[in-house]
């Protein structure tokens, strides 16, 4: 079993007047191969940060990042990347959007046709396969950019606020493609958001994390993503822990903002 470990992540950024910000402090949590952790708290959390230190993309000022027994020391195809918007290749076809990886890693067409094919399928573009990526909505490119995710074969999926720019019906339909995606791979997924209901329907793990420095504040272990996979989202909603959850950790982030905002007004002062 593969599994990710975040060992005692802090990350510093210093600034030009030699001030600097710690924008995370001692991170430690596991997790196991196949599952789906979604993580939220107010700005200034660190959310991203943390996400893009699992990447690769930043190293951190003190810890590890652990995967499958290796220390992370830069972006590697074992940690595939969704962000918010899709970074595709617009000019390109959507069949060679998501068969770009596969081609970097020198593989030939007849190794990785049968399994593009069938990632679009899975996402619902098959009809749109030879598609310009320009030509398509915003939630058919977050389609293109879970399916070429998919065909690097990656151990872990990150998702940096992947439905954020979607209207709310697009937005629906795509948190229940992740599900069904997430138990069809049984890939170990983390996903960054700002909303509370997103993060308890996309979350059997949900983490929230407190500011100034950025460190684990509450986890919750939930239900309703394994309800999700062969339920309407919207009767999921109706669940009453459901609806308490949801107040409990609105109630949580509203009172972080309002410490936040009563920092900021003495600072100025």
């Amino acid at each position: 079993m593969s599994s990710l470990l975040i060992d005692d992540i802090s990350m510093r950024f210093y600034l030009p007047d030699n001030s600097h910000v710690q924008a995370l402090e001692d991170i430690t949590l596991e997790l196991k191969s196949g599952e789906l952790m979604s993580v939220l708290g107010p700005s200034g959390c660190g959310k991203t940060t943390l996400l893009n230190i699992v990447a690769g993309f930043l190293a951190p000022t003190s810890g590890k990042i652990i995967l499958n027994g290796k220390t992370v020391t830069g972006p590697d195809a074992e940690r595939g990347m969704v962000f918010q918007q899709g970074a595709l290749f617009e000019w390109m076809s959507v069949r060679d959007n998501v068969s770009f990886g596969p081609r970097m890693k020198g593989q030939q067409a007849s190794e990785y046709t049968e399994n593009v094919d069938h990632l679009l399928d899975v996402v619902g573009l098959a009809a749109f396969k030879e598609k310009s990526v320009y030509e398509l909505s915003g939630g058919m490119q977050q389609r293109v950019a879970l399916a070429r995710c998919l065909a690097n074969d990656p151990d872990v999926i990150l998702m940096d606020e992947p439905l954020g720019a979607l209207d709310a019906l697009t937005r629906e339909k795509m948190q229940s493609l992740v599900l069904k995606l997430w138990k069809e791979t049984g890939k170990t997924i983390i996903l960054i958001t700002h909303s509370v209901e997103e993060a308890l329907l996309l979350g059997e793990r949900l983490l929230v994390m407190a500011p100034r420095p950025g460190r684990i504040h509450k986890e919750y272990r939930l239900p309703f993503a394994d309800m999700g996979v062969d339920a309407d989202l919207r009767e999921v909603k109706k669940h009453p822990d459901y609806s308490a959850k949801r107040e409990e950790i609105l109630s949580m982030i509203w009172d972080m903002e309002e410490e936040i905002m009563g920092r900021g007004e003495e600072e100025a002062s």
